[in-house]
């Protein structure tokens, strides 16, 4: 089973992108071929194999990833399996890419593996980053309804069949809605605990747009995918969760913003899932509409 690897910089972590690297470089089993994508900004000097794409703009998170994925070829289909990984991450350990090889090949019907990232001096998970409502236990691996960004690992075949990530989005919210098109196409996701990324802990609201980009790619998200139905249900939910999480002024001020851009502007093509797929999700533990 071939492996590849995507890499998006920014280019202001070149010490953190080459420890990533070498810990890709270590992996046991055949080599994982690595492309780096300079999002915006000139690559640093890289160790010789890899692949390099530098884009003459920051063109946002998953317009770039799958611009890495096109470096595989159409829907990245050189590779069987491709790895996206944080720049200031690193894979904890040596066996991570046999560990997917061998979870891949034991269940055709996986399609998306996600990490558990752990911070490198405390080891500990945070909450926020157990792709489950039940997030209280990281050690725990589960089938999941979405999946972490910048560390999973994507059988290209998902891609081929539902396509890559919404460029439109730039940044929140793009994992899910490429999860929900798998599920809706009947692949599975799985949370591993044991597929390590090791990733300081950091808050999301760091990111100056964070909460305009999550208010309104939470109203696209919905209306991409969900049954008409279900859209004020699962907006209504978490506008009211947000307000209850009593948010700076500043901060509630950005996401209304958000949240009324998402509704005023083009969200992409709508393909709302069937069904069967949202009794799916509520199996899984998450209906859509939280």
């Amino acid at each position: 089973m071939r492996l590849g690897a995507v890499v998006l910089t920014m280019g202001n972590r070149p010490e953190e992108l080459r420890a990533l690297l070498d810990s890709v470089a270590k992996q046991h089993g055949d080599p994982v071929e690595i492309v780096v994508v300079g999002n915006g900004s000139p690559l640093p000097e890289l160790p010789d194999g890899v692949r390099t794409v530098e884009l003459p703009e920051n063109v946002g998170i998953p317009a770039g990833r799958n611009v890495g994925i096109e470096a595989f070829g159409p829907h990245g289909g050189e590779v069987d399996v491709l790895l996206f990984l944080d720049d200031d991450g690193l894979l904890a350990n040596e066996d991570t890419a046999e560990l997917c090889r061998a979870a891949f090949a034991a269940d055709p019907a996986l399609g998306i593996i996600s990490f558990r990232i752990a911070d490198p001096d405390t080891g500990q998970t945070q909450r926020r980053h157990v792709p489950r409502l039940r997030a209280s236990d990281p050690m725990r691996s589960s089938r999941v309804t979405t999946f972490l960004g910048g560390a999973n690992a994507v059988r290209t075949k998902v891609f081929a069949e539902v396509g890559g990530l919404p460029d439109d989005f730039f940044y929140a919210h793009e994992e899910t809605d490429l999860a929900w098109r798998a599920l809706n196409a009947g692949w599975m996701v799985d949370y591993r605990s044991d597929m390590v990324l090791h990733h300081p802990t950091t808050a999301p609201a760091r990111h100056a747009v964070y909460h305009r980009m999550v208010a309104r790619n939470r109203v696209w998200l919905a209306r991409r995918n969900l049954p008409a139905l279900l859209v004020p249900v699962y907006l209504g939910v978490w506008f009211l969760l947000t307000l209850a999480r009593r948010p700076s002024r500043p901060a509630l001020r950005a996401w209304l913003g958000g949240f009324k851009e998402g509704w005023a502007t083009a969200c992409g093509p709508r393909r709302p899932m069937k069904w069967a797929t949202v009794w799916r999700l509520t199996r899984l533990g998450r209906p859509p509409i939280i």
